[in-house]
């Protein structure tokens, strides 16, 4: 048997590297600054949870293997990448930091050609300089996504079906709009820290926020910030 936490992770700008920067910029624009705000207090509070977790689990982490989000590489350039990452403000990073110290294995996880193509996507949004190119780059992006994280989904499950032996238990942050316990071969226990669809709503219900009831919204706020 084998066992597998999956944490399906909200992305703070910080994650983001400078186009987090721009999506930062494009959140205050839409949603308006106190919005944006509230969210960016909720996304802070998940992490806070998330940690939480991991600082009071009841499992021996010295072995425990760490599948990491666009992680394409593993060793000195992993933990230097996680170095630069924090220094920036990530949250994800810190609590992998904490876990490597604790004995944690962090595995590659992801192709880099793969992690590529989908990040020059973002890249040729933002640096659009008139509307309608932007127009373009957002429409080949978004018929092009569902094929990127595909393409990523199918990787990262057949890294930890070939990395994660027997009587081991794995930890995956990935982000929430990743298919990848449907990938996962049958012997191996999935334990969802939070619900993936609870997550995946928080997310749509930011993006349509005017849409969706107050009421819910805040249910779904409680619950990402909930220890």
């Amino acid at each position: 048997m084998r066992t597998l936490i999956y944490v399906p992770i909200v992305h703070s700008s910080a994650d983001m590297g400078s186009v987090g920067k721009e999506l930062n910029k494009k959140g205050i624009s839409e949603f308006g600054e106190d919005v944006w705000k509230t969210h960016i207090d909720t996304v802070n509070g998940f992490w806070e949870a998330i940690e939480y977790y991991f600082e009071t689990i009841d499992i021996y982490i010295k072995g425990t293997k760490i599948y990491q989000d666009g992680m394409f590489v593993d060793g000195e350039f992993a933990m230097k990448i996680i170095e630069e990452s924090i220094k920036l403000g990530s949250k994800n990073y810190e609590i992998v930091l904490k876990l490597i110290n604790r004995g944690a294995i962090l595995i590659q996880t992801e192709d880099f050609k793969l992690v590529k193509n989908e990040y020059d996507g973002l890249q040729s949004i933002i640096k659009s300089k008139s509307n309608i190119k932007k127009l373009i780059a957002l429409l080949k992006y978004k018929i092009s996504k569902p094929r990127f994280l595909n393409r990523r989904d199918k990787y990262i499950a057949g890294r930890i079906a070939e990395t994660l032996g027997q009587y081991e238990t794995g930890i995956l942050f990935v982000g929430a709009y990743h298919n990848i316990i449907k990938r996962l071969p049958k012997d191996i226990t999935v334990i969802e820290l939070k619900e993936v669809a609870k997550v995946r709503e928080y997310q749509k219900g930011i993006r349509f926020y005017s849409k969706m009831k107050p009421q819910r919204i805040e249910q779904l706020t409680q619950y990402m910030i909930k220890k």
